[in-house]
C-alpha cells in the first residue's frame, strides 16, 4: 500500500500549490493588509514563493523534509494572522474562520509528520 503515501503528499501538496499564486494578486495583498499584516505588498507574495515550493517539494518528494518545514513556516502566520475567528464580528464571518485556523492546524500537524517522515516510497528523494 506504498502507493497511499504518494497519494497522501499529492493531496496534501496541491493545496499548497494551487494557492501559492493567488498571493501574487492585489486582491489577496489587499485583504492581508486589510487584516493587518506588515509590509504585505512584499510578505504576501513571499509567502506565496514558500507555499508553491513546499507543495511542489512534498508532492515530488524532492527534499521534502525541507518542503515540510517551508509549508511550517507557511502555516503559522497563516493561520494566526488570516483566520483571527476571536475577532469575527458576526456569526458567518466567526465559523468560516474558525474552520479555516482549525484546518490550518491539522495541515500543520501532517507538515510536521513530513519534517520527520520525509517523503517516503515513490518520490524524487534527494
Amino acid at each position: 500500500m506504498e502507493i497511499i503515501v504518494l497519494l497522501a503528499r499529492i493531496l496534501f501538496g496541491a493545496i499548497f500549490i494551487i494557492a501559492g499564486p493567488g498571493h501574487f494578486t492585489t486582491e489577496r495583498i489587499s485583504h492581508a493588509a486589510q487584516l493587518g499584516v506588515p509590509l504585505a505588498s512584499v510578505i504576501v507574495p513571499l509567502s506565496g514563493i514558500i507555499a508553491l515550493l513546499g507543495g511542489l517539494s512534498i508532492v515530488l518528494g524532492f527534499k521534502a523534509v525541507w518542503g515540510g518545514w517551508l509549508t511550517v513556516i507557511f502555516l503559522i502566520p497563516v493561520t494566526v494572522m488570516m483566520h483571527q475567528f476571536w475577532n469575527a464580528g458576526d456569526p458567518v464571518t466567526l465559523h468560516v474562520q474558525q474552520a479555516m485556523f482549525i484546518k490550518n492546524i491539522s495541515m500543520l500537524g501532517a507538515a510536521l509528520l513530513i519534517t520527520h517522515f520525509g517523503s517516503g516510497p515513490y518520490s524524487l528523494k534527494h
